[in-house]
């Protein structure tokens, strides 16, 4: 038994010697290739093809149209950040090396010491010179790094807003593995950066509850929920108050509340926002990563403070007779709950988002949360017009009187029903922006179109009630201005057609530009300011101020038209001139060409320049030239008329075989009143044309009645008949 186990031993160890000793030799091979430095040729070699890669990342970054195109860029990014992480980690030993033979060598002798040989002075120079071209490259090769990492994070950025803009940019189904790997694997870089964020704003908190500003950090906090929620609560209660005692009855009392609560509880949200915000923010400057994501956390609130407000104020159900929609009670009661669900649902995946964008977070990680928003907004949708229909079968199952349903009711309800089916199988076939963006869409335009019905609302009732001849405002203007309630049904028309304008504009101008999140009306007034003062009107050199003072213009001046011709009407040409003819012609001449002044006032104060005008004038002519010469032939005729005055008012005149007083002179046209106390209308280009007979003219004619006092013959005998009858002889 020995002899055979010495034989293997034997044979085993002569197998393992070749193994052993090629391990061996690879070994001492190896060693000094893992020993080998770089050489300040192969260094600067490297950081320029480094930098030149980088350069040429950018620029075609620059010109990238596609995500496919970003991601291999990005991948380059990556490899090219690898090369130049691999780079510092070889130059470091390198570093280390240099940095202990200067110590070995020491500092150079002081002045007056014992003086070094010229060898070590040499060595130490040429060692100096080293490390500082090192250094240089060890501070290209961290400049790269950086500049890749910064490029990585502006290509996640790129392809984060192109993810939201390309539509047709298909992502993945959300039933497959890749949309749920940030769920079930996340990237490290991802995890890293939200370990970052979650530690600035742990900092940030603990920051404030230490002992300088610990009290006050619980009374901002206190505060901002007490407004919040009993804020709200009394001033709409006080709102109801207001609109009780105050307002007259009518639909007035129901639009101003709807839109009292849903001011209320957008600026009780924001105010609550901006306490919170001041509780962090008042401890330190806040970094920039926090301070984008404390700005787009205010906004985000108070949109879905708006979406809150609007649905509660929409359906009323605490007070169902001020309900500005018919809506059933039951229906109302029962769909209650579903705009604050939509509001936290906005916020929660809204703040998702917000951080992903602040923190950088990759397209994956994008992609998750974007569809997990429009998945669960898109089931609430969904149920919404569902809920409604149920509803409405059990009430008319339990035999209840139902209103009837409207036509932009059942609209409504159809379209979100599409809608939010179109978004499940959007994010069912892998269109996870389309479906985003559907979703965002919906909800901006529900609240455009709602809060322009409230503004409607509330305009229209607004005019109404402050026009009407039964309320005190509408009163106090029939006394003051001597007004009729002719009068006040025409202002009610004009100012209500004028905001409706101005409103529907608005709205326009909000659905056609505005996005949800990050739309302000600041911005709507930027954009409709922006557009009244587009190339158009530049070109004419009309700004919205010039628009202001032309209107100003032309109201005041205006009124001062009208008050100096009933001046010269009443006051002066009655004590200065007997004639009535001659008194109504200067009247009417010094009218027309007070409009005529006017109209080029107000032109000048809109800064019109006349030569821009150029335009218009051969617009006119054509104009004159084809279909207004007749008119203006006829206002021409009119103020030969009145300046000439072979006709004047009161005149008796034949024209054509037809005789007749003129009553007034107008600008195209004269009146005659016949003898049958009818009028005919004579163009003036025919009094000045055609041969007119004026009767009156030289040789004023006129009629008057004179009745004497005569005795009557019936009161003698009336006074004698007594008498007689008391004598029998008579």
């Amino acid at each position: 038994m020995i002899r055979p186990l010495r034989i293997v031993l034997l044979i085993l160890v002569l197998c393992g010697l070749p193994l052993a000793s090629s391990g061996a030799f690879a070994a001492e091979g190896e060693q000094p290739a893992e020993q080998a430095e770089l050489s300040q040729q192969d260094i600067t070699a490297a950081l320029k093809d480094y930098q030149k890669d980088l350069d040429d990342i950018k620029q075609q970054v620059s010109k990238a149209t596609t995500d496919n195109q970003l991601s291999k860029l990005q991948e380059r990014t990556q490899q090219l950040a690898a090369n130049a992480e691999q780079l510092l980690t070889d130059l470091q030993p390198m570093q280390d090396k240099l940095k202990g033979q200067l110590d070995v060598l020491g500092p150079p002798p002081a002045p007056g010491a014992l003086a070094e040989t010229a060898a070590v002075a040499q060595q130490r120079n040429s060692l100096n010179n080293s490390k500082k071209l090192l250094d240089d490259s060890v501070k290209r090769s961290q400049a790269i790094r950086s500049s890749t990492h910064e490029l990585m994070q502006q290509i996640g950025d790129l392809r984060r807003v192109a993810f939201k803009t390309q539509l047709a940019l298909n992502s993945g189904s959300v039933l497959s593995l890749s949309f749920w790997a940030p769920a079930i694997a996340p990237q490290p870089q991802d995890s890293q950066r939200l370990t970052e964020f979650a530690g600035e704003l742990r900092t940030v908190w603990n920051a404030s509850w230490q002992e300088p500003w610990r009290y006050g950090t619980a009374g901002l906090l206190l505060l901002a929920g007490v407004i919040w929620s009993l804020g709200r609560y009394f001033s709409e209660q006080m709102l109801a108050w207001f609109s009780i005692r105050y307002l007259p009855d009518g639909r007035l009392r129901r639009s101003f509340s709807a839109l009292g609560t849903s001011l209320i509880t957008l600026c009780t949200t924001a105010l609550a926002l901006n306490l919170l915000y001041q509780t962090f923010s008042r401890v330190a400057e806040l970094s920039p990563m926090l301070q984008d994501f404390a700005d787009g956390f205010t906004r985000l609130g108070i949109f879905c403070a708006l979406i809150a407000g609007l649905g509660r104020a929409f359906l009323s159900n605490r007070r169902p007779s001020w309900r500005l929609a018919a809506i059933d009670d039951t229906i109302a009661a029962g769909l209650g709950n579903f705009s604050p669900l939509l509001a936290a649902l906005v916020l929660a995946f809204g703040t998702v988002e917000l951080i992903n964008n602040v923190i950088g977070a990759s397209l994956s990680t994008t992609i998750f949360g974007n569809g997990l928003l429009a998945a669960l907004m898109a089931l609430v949708l969904l149920a919404i017009p569902l809920r409604a229909h149920r509803l409405r079968q059990h009430s008319e199952r339990q035999g209840e009187q139902l209103e009837k349903r409207s036509m932009i009711g059942g609209l409504a309800q159809i379209a979100t029903l599409l809608v939010s089916l179109a978004v499940l199988l959007a994010l069912l076939i892998g269109y996870i922006s389309f479906a985003r963006f559907l979703i965002y869409q919906v909800i901006w335009t529900t609240l455009v179109l709602m809060a322009f019905y409230f503004l409607i609302q509330f305009s229209t009732d607004l005019w109404s009630a402050i026009f009407s001849p039964h309320t005190a405002s509408g009163r106090s203007l029939m006394r003051s201005l001597g007004l009729s309630e002719r009068h006040l049904e025409q202002l009610t028309i004009v100012f209500t057609a004028a905001f409706k304008c101005g409103l529907l504009l608005l709205m326009i101008v909000a659905l056609l530009n505005g996005t949800f999140g990050t739309t302000t009306p600041n911005s709507l007034l930027e954009k409709i300011v922006a557009i009244l003062s587009g190339e158009g009107l530049k070109k004419l050199h009309i700004v919205p101020g010039n628009l202001i003072n032309a209107l100003i213009c032309l109201l005041i001046g205006g009124y001062i038209l009208r008050a100096s011709s009933r001046w010269l009407n009443n006051e002066l040409l009655p004590k200065t001139i007997n004639d009535v003819g001659i008194r109504a012609s200067l009247v009417t001449l010094f009218t027309n060409v007070g409009y005529v002044l006017l109209i080029l006032i107000t032109l000048a104060a809109l800064g019109i320049q006349w030569n821009n005008l150029a335009w218009i004038v051969s617009a006119l002519s054509v104009g004159i030239g084809f279909g207004l010469q007749e008119i203006v032939k006829n206002f021409i005729s009119g103020l030969i008329l009145l300046t000439e005055r072979p006709v004047k008012v009161g005149d008796m005149i034949g024209i054509g075989g037809v005789e007749g007083d003129v009553r007034r002179i107008n600008v195209r046209a004269t009146e005659i009143q016949l003898s049958d106390r009818s009028t005919m209308i004579v163009p003036n280009s025919q009094l000045i044309s055609q041969n007119v007979r004026n009767a009156t003219m030289g040789n004023a004619q006129g009629g008057g009645d004179h009745r004497p006092d005569v005795p009557d013959r019936n009161r003698p005998r009336a006074g004698a008949q007594p008498a007689a009858d008391r004598l029998p002889g008579i």
